[in-house]
């Protein structure tokens, strides 16, 4: 199993693919991302979010263990690239995880569909027993899609920091135990 995480599976859904990043992706990626609905309801993402921002975050992809910090490119099958969705090792409980859609995405359940089947392998290949999550306070949909990817609210809301924002806004904290 360790060696399938260490050569970047890809994942598929009935209407996603979940593959790793490639380099060719930055111009698409830097277009969907520089857009501040998007970006200020991330962490790290700043906005303008232009295709230097895309190269960097590519090649940190591309020279990062996979193991500890997976990330993956949504692509909608015969769309193209329409997000992300990774994780990130903090500490504490066990990894967090984050994604993100390009605004033409929104509202059509790709964000749901692709945390269900990421979880799912978080569970069966990753082997990752407990995963936490946050979605700011004013972006309820995101709490929706982790809900029904089996989050559950910790009760506790935090501030946390939106590169974007260019300030902490109250985050509102969950865990997932598989």
């Amino acid at each position: 199993m360790l060696d399938e995480i260490r050569t970047r599976p890809s994942l598929e859904t009935a209407r996603l693919a979940l593959r790793p990043w490639r380099a060719a992706d930055a111009p698409r990626l830097a277009e969907l991302a520089n857009d501040l609905d998007v970006t200020r309801m991330t962490g790290g993402m700043p906005n303008p979010y232009g295709l230097a921002d895309a190269q960097a975050f590519l090649a940190r992809r591309d020279t990062d263990d996979f193991e500890p910090e997976p990330h993956f490119a949504i692509e909608v099958v015969g769309e193209g690239l329409a997000g992300g969705i990774g994780f990130y090792a903090l500490g504490g409980l066990g990894p967090e995880v984050g994604y993100w859609l390009g605004k033409p995405f929104w509202g059509r359940g790709y964000a749901t569909e692709a945390l269900k089947r990421v979880m799912r392998w978080t569970r069966e290949d990753w082997r990752v027993r407990c995963v936490v999550a946050g979605h700011f306070a004013d972006n309820p949909a995101s709490g929706v899609v982790l809900v029904k990817a089996g989050f559950l609210y910790t009760g506790e809301v935090t501030l946390s920091p939106s590169r974007a924002r260019g300030e902490d806004a109250p985050s509102r904290r969950m865990v997932w135990l598989a």
